[in-house]
């Protein structure tokens, strides 16, 4: 499966359709949460930080055992952390 996070330092890439799954998930449920647009929440995990591919894909493992407030708590902490809006 090809990825979007290659090219960044320390990234692993999606290598599951299960993974590319949570990833979806992730980011609409806090477009939901944040009363935002999912390709908003995409930008700025992706594009404006590190969040998608050093903190959500290589987390797949651990975040998808999690309850989804507990996921969508963690990512909206390491935003607040990066300084990352939405």
């Amino acid at each position: 499966m090809e990825s979007w996070c290659m090219g960044r330092m320390e990234a692993v890439p999606v290598r599951t359709e299960e993974e590319l799954e949570f990833v979806i998930f992730c980011i609409e449920n806090m477009a939901l949460k944040q009363g935002r647009n999912a390709t908003d929440v995409y930008v700025a995990v992706k594009d404006r930080s590190n969040i998608l591919c050093n903190y959500i894909v290589p987390g797949y493992e651990f975040l998808h055992t999690q309850d989804k407030e507990y996921i969508l708590e963690d990512i909206e902490n390491i935003m607040q952390e990066q300084g990352v809006s939405i």
